[in-house]
Parts: structure tokens; sequence; C-alpha cells
């Protein structure tokens, strides 16, 4: 069994290192992971990239799915496991992972049976890659409740202080994908050549090798799962209560998939070779807000922990730790990109003159909001442990949706594609600049709302 990390005593650098090292490991491998499908498909031409690519949009509406039920869920169980209320955190457990599964078989039904209206809105001119984005779609549809449920999990795993399950189911998963990718995609020894089938094909089976080692671990934990019954009747007030928490991030996420497919529409007006090119930089880049995000969920759960337990001052300092951490990431993937960007690129799609310069440009371009995308996530971060879900999403809704008319403007200049990418830029900035700045004002209230508390108490 693995051991779980102390998160109410002790060093806080410490503990917070203890815990999010392995999360960030896992994101890491995540981002590997999706590096790994675009890295073979990409050696089947800027096509096949942009079918996927498709695809890829329609996923980012699946994580808003996904928070749906994780969020409050794993914010709740974290506080409850603060309080020592272990059954408690375990009835809200149960009804989070009853709540995935159903808006799971959902979810896959509208891309298995949804698929042909879903790729006809990014208007691809090859009636070939509309042809692979269909069969792709329909395919990765058949995992999601995989898919749902290794994510859910993995949350539910992190925040009561293991996150080295996780990570080992995470790298399971991987190693089976980098295996299976180039013998289903071109058709080694006894399999048959499958493109961007046998790409779908390996990514479903990874997610299922991820779920099972999760459940694994679920079947002889005595912390926690022991006391959650997947079969009990759900809890209807339990479930608004994690709907309620969990809404604004929700929706944070799935306006942040439908302003991306916007854009990715007025990126298609360059032609199909900037939609696969987006596809693959968004990727490499994802090295960074991937790491950063996954930092995010060690502060949530230390956060959540501490704040339950009514230790504010700690979990406040908690935050300070991380931000000092993430800055630092975040330098630094700004220099890798800034410098590597177009062997980067040229990795993923070689003998592409016209890609390698496009790809070229919108990493270096993106280089610059790194820092930013890493604080707005790790701020995102703590004040979702505290329970409050709504500020962040209003900021990232925001600034997400001025995009779009950015992008109108200055794409109409003499920046033309790289105006679109400057919109990003310049709005991801913002939120990372703003955002902590509302947490920092947030902070002083509550810490006088905690003085208040404790002076009343004495």
């Amino acid at each position: 069994m693995a051991k779980r990390v102390d998160l109410l005593h002790g060093s806080i650098a410490g503990g917070l290192a203890k815990l999010a090292l392995p999360i960030m490991g896992t994101s890491m491998i995540q981002t590997a992971y999706n590096m790994t499908d675009m890295f073979w498909i990409g050696r089947l031409g800027a096509g096949a990239v942009a079918a996927v690519g498709a695809g890829g949009m329609f996923m980012w509406m699946a994580t808003s799915l996904v928070i749906l039920a994780r969020m409050g869920g794993q914010v709740r169980v974290g506080q409850k496991l603060g309080e020592g209320d272990t059954d408690g955190a375990a009835h809200y457990a149960q009804n989070s992972i009853q709540l995935c599964t159903v808006l799971a078989v959902i979810f896959s039904l509208v891309l298995i049976l949804g698929a042909t209206p879903l790729v006809a809105f990014y208007r691809f001119d090859s009636p070939e890659v509309i042809r692979t984005g269909e069969v792709y779609l329909r395919i990765v549809g058949c995992g999601m409740t995989f898919s749902f449920l290794g994510q859910l999990l993995s949350a539910l795993i992190t925040v009561s202080g293991n996150s080295r399950t996780p990570l080992y189911a995470t790298f399971a998963g991987l190693g089976f994908n980098i295996i299976m990718d180039p013998l289903l995609i071109f058709g080694v020894g006894p399999f048959p050549e499958m493109g961007v089938q046998g790409a779908a094909i390996a990514t479903v089976a990874a997610q299922l090798i991820v779920l099972t080692a999760l459940l694994a671990y679920i079947v002889k934990d005595e912390h926690l799962f022991k006391k959650v019954h997947f079969f009990e009747r759900p809890d209807i007030p339990i479930i608004r209560e994690i709907v309620k928490m969990s809404f604004p991030t929700a929706l944070q996420t799935a306006a942040f998939a439908m302003f991306s497919i916007i854009m990715a529409r007025l990126v298609s007006g360059y032609g199909d070779v900037a939609v696969g090119v987006q596809k693959v930089g968004s990727q490499i880049e994802s090295i960074s807000w991937m790491t950063g995000d996954g930092f995010a969920v060690a502060v949530n759960s230390f956060v959540a922990q501490n704040y339950g337990a009514g230790n504010f001052p700690r979990a406040k300092k908690g935050y300070r730790v991380s931000m000092v951490i993430i800055i630092l990431w975040g330098l630094l993937c700004t220099l890798i990109l800034s410098i590597w960007a177009e062997p980067l690129i040229g990795a993923f799609i070689p003998n592409d003159p016209v890609a390698l310069a496009v790809g070229t440009s919108y990493l270096q371009i993106l280089a610059l909001a790194q820092v930013c995308s890493c604080t707005e996530t790790i701020t995102a971060g703590a004040f979702q442990g505290f329970g409050n879900t709504i500020i962040p999403s209003i900021i990232s809704i925001s600034f997400t949706f001025s995009r779009i008319p950015l992008s109108m403007v200055l794409s109409g200049t003499a920046l033309g594609l790289d105006g679109i990418w400057w919109a990003i830029t310049i709005t991801a900035c913002c939120k990372g600049i703003i955002l902590p700045i509302l947490f920092i004002f947030w902070l002083r209230k509550m810490g006088k709302q905690h003085r208040l508390k404790e002076d009343t108490a004495i």
C-alpha cells in the first residue's frame, strides 16, 4: 500500500513536495502520453494531425463533465478528511463516483452518435480528414467511461494524501501506449496498418489499463475507499452540493473548450496545416501548464485538508510556497520554448517547411505566457481548496472569451495567423496577473474572519 503524505503537520515545503512531485510526474507522463500520439500521427501528415486535433477539442469538453463530478467531490473529501470525518469523506467520494459514471455514459453516446456533425463544424477541406476525424471520435468515445473514472479516482486518491498510485497507474498506461502506437498505426508484425484508428484504439486501451490499476488500489485501501459503497442509492442532496461547488469550474472548462473550438475554426481559415500545427504546438506547450495543473491539485489538496482542520495560516503559507516553485518552473519552460521552438516542431511534423515555420512562431509567442499560465493555475487550485470556485471561473471565462474578438482584430492586421497566437498570449498573461492579485485581497478578508472567529471562541 502506497504511503500517504501527512499534509496537516510538519514541513510545509516538504509536505507539498512529497505530494506534488508524483502529481507533476503524472502530468509529465500525461504530456508524454499525448505527445507520443502526436509523434507517430505526425508521420502520417498534417491532415492526420488535424483530424486528431479536432477530436482533441471535444476531449476538453469531456474534461468539463469530469470536473462537474470531481471538483466538489475532491474538495469536500479533502475537507472532511481534515476534520477527521472519514465516513463523511467516503460518502462524498461515493456520490462523486456515481455522478461521474452517468456523465461518462452520456458523453460516450454524444461522441459515437454525433461524430459527423461534430467534425463538420471545422469545415475541413479534405474528405479524408473529415472521415478520419469521425472514426477517431467514435473510437475514443467508446473509452469515455475509462477516461472519466480514471481522472476522478486519481483526484480522490491524491486528496487522501497518496499521489504515488496515480503516478504508477499513469506510467503503466503510457508504457502500453508507447509500445502499441507504432504497431497499430503503421502495422508491425501481426498487427494490421490502421493509421489514426490504431492510435485511437491504443489510447482507449491505455485508459483501461490506468483505470484497472487504480481500481486494484481501491479494492485494497483501508483508509477511505473501504467505506465507499458504490452500489448504494445516490444521495441527491450530496450530489447537488457537489455539482453546485463544481459548476463554476466545470463551466470554466466547458467555456474554454467552446472558445478553443471557435478559435480553431478561425485557425482553420488558414488551412488544415495551421490546425495540425496548433494541435502539435499545444501538446508541446502543455508540458508547462499540465505540470502546473498537476501541482495545483497538490495545492488544492493541501489547502482543503488544512482549511478543514481549521489551520488557516498553514493553508495560506502553502500557497505562497507553491507560487515560488511554479514561477521558477514557468521561467524554465519559457526558456525552452523560446530557444528550441524549431527543433521541437520539426520532431513532430518533419519535412514540412510551412508547418515548421508556423509552428515555430506559435511556440515562440506562447512561450511568453508560460509563467502567467502557471500562476493562474496554482491560484485557482488554492481558491478551490478553500471552497471558492466562482472567482477563478469568472476571471478565466471573461479573458478566454476575449480571445475571440481580439484574435479577429489582430489577425486582420499584418500579423495574420500570428495575431491569433498573440491574442492567446495576451489574455493568458492577464489571467495570470489579475487572479493572484484578487486572491491576495480575498486572503486578507478571510484572515480577518478567521481571527474574529478565534477571538469569539476565546
